[in-house]
């Protein structure tokens, strides 16, 4: 066993992660030619794994890259993978690119075969500084391309913005697109809490269909409160009572201070933790099923 113990999966293999290597001549490393997931894990099964799946083949459906396996393959690789690792509660990162192509050329040639790399790692709580405290944004114009739904490896632009952000001493950043309205945070999706009620981007080509905003959006529905799907702008972030960003890894992070000014009292607020007090309680449903 290597010395990080973990094991990646790499085009039909099970190997140390430290031995996993791919052709420079890989289009996913000469083009960011790929698409990607990450899936949450608790109590060693797979979390929303269905939904992650269905994004994952809506990606490669819009990027014309052939999926590598069927439904049940995938879902029995990743398994293998988890139960080889010690941790009750994980995450995978999964990764398909369009393969390996000697001649460099942005027109992919016909009939390649994808690469597909997995691994997985601890997924670990939130720290208790942040659930006591939340964190710090800023808004930046999204500078990213215009088909944010597709789960791109692409994601030079997510880069410099999340650097942006901790140079200007904050944890993360919110996006405001060309038209002025509210797109998503780096790396997830954003939620503000208006007199009680939810409201969140509307699904579309400016910003990724998340799973945990899809699961939050269920658990509102669920114990009535409010929810709507709208275009935001900056003044709606400015005058909202609570911000959360929202991702696979992190559940909802409440954002309690916005260009150095504070959300609402500038505490993580009520709805945010009513919400995650119904998240964790769903995460346990899930846990105790599986026993």
């Amino acid at each position: 066993m290597p010395k990080t113990g973990q094991i990646a999966y790499l085009n039909g293999e099970y190997i140390p992660i430290e031995k996993a290597q791919i052709s420079p001549q890989d289009r996913g490393f000469l083009f960011g030619d790929g698409v990607y997931e990450v899936i949450p894990v608790y109590g060693k099964k797979l979390f929303t794994f269905q939904a992650h799946l269905e994004r994952l083949k809506n990606s490669l459906k819009a990027t014309s890259i052939l999926n590598p396996l069927e439904d049940d393959a995938w879902k029995n690789m990743l398994q293998k993978l988890i139960d080889m690792h010690p941790w009750e509660n994980q995450y995978i990162y999964l990764q398909v690119t369009r393969g390996v192509q000697m001649q460099r050329d942005h027109l992919p040639a016909d009939c390649l075969t994808p690469t597909l790399y997995a691994y997985t790692n601890e997924l670990k709580p939130v720290s208790e500084t942040i659930i006591n405290n939340g964190i710090k944004a800023i808004t930046l114009d999204d500078i990213r391309w215009l088909r944010c739904d597709i789960k791109a490896i692409t994601l030079l632009p997510n880069i410099m913005m999340k650097m942006a952000a901790k140079h200007q001493g904050a944890d993360d950043a919110i996006l405001i697109d060309r038209q002025g309205c509210v797109a998503e945070g780096t790396s997830n999706n954003v939620f503000i809490v208006k007199d009680g009620g939810l409201f969140t981007p509307k699904n579309g080509t400016r910003i990724l269909p998340g799973i945990t905003r899809s699961v939050i959006q269920s658990l509102a529905q669920e114990h009535g409160l409010s929810i709507t799907e709208t275009d935001l702008t900056l003044s709606d972030l400015e005058e909202a009572d609570e911000i959360w960003l929202t991702s696979s890894t992190k559940d909802a992070l409440p954002v309690t201070e916005l260009n150095n000014i504070p959300v609402g009292n500038g505490n993580p607020g009520p709805v945010w933790q009513k919400i995650q007090q119904y998240f964790e309680e769903t995460k346990q449903r899930f846990i105790q099923e599986l026993t």
